[in-house]
């Protein structure tokens, strides 16, 4: 089982930019596809991007595509998300996840990961 904290939500104006962070914990960590996800009040947690354990693919939903970045440093046990651009309609919980190991095969649902963090909220006004 993988320990995951996020850190680094907060409140933006639209265009401007935000860098999450999940701090895992466990030394299989190199391992595993790391994923985030979102989920604004009253719908349901969506998919976001992920990233293999290599860090060699990666994988976004197309409303963030272009504009959103993950990345991971294996050394730091530590996954990123990159938020550009950013609108009021990215506003939601971001949760980081860890995979069941390095399966690799997008697309990617909430199914997918084994592990979650509490979550960080990111709020985009207009």
């Amino acid at each position: 089982q993988v320990q995951l904290v996020e850190s680094g939500g907060g409140l933006v104006q639209a265009g401007g930019s935000l860098r999450l962070s999940c701090a895992a914990s466990g030394r299989t960590f190199s391992t595993y596809t790391m994923g985030w996800f979102r989920q604004a009040p009253g719908k349901e947690r969506e998919f976001v991007a992920a990233i293999r354990w290599s860090g060699g693919n990666t994988y976004y939903t197309d409303s963030v595509m272009g504009r959103f970045t993950i990345s991971r440093d294996n050394a730091k046990n530590t996954v990123y998300l990159q938020m550009n651009s950013l609108k009021p309609e990215d506003t939601a919980v971001y949760f980081c996840a860890a995979g069941s190991g390095s399966r690799w095969l997008p697309p990617f649902g909430a199914a997918d990961f084994g592990s979650w963090g509490q979550g960080t909220q990111v709020t985009v006004s207009s």
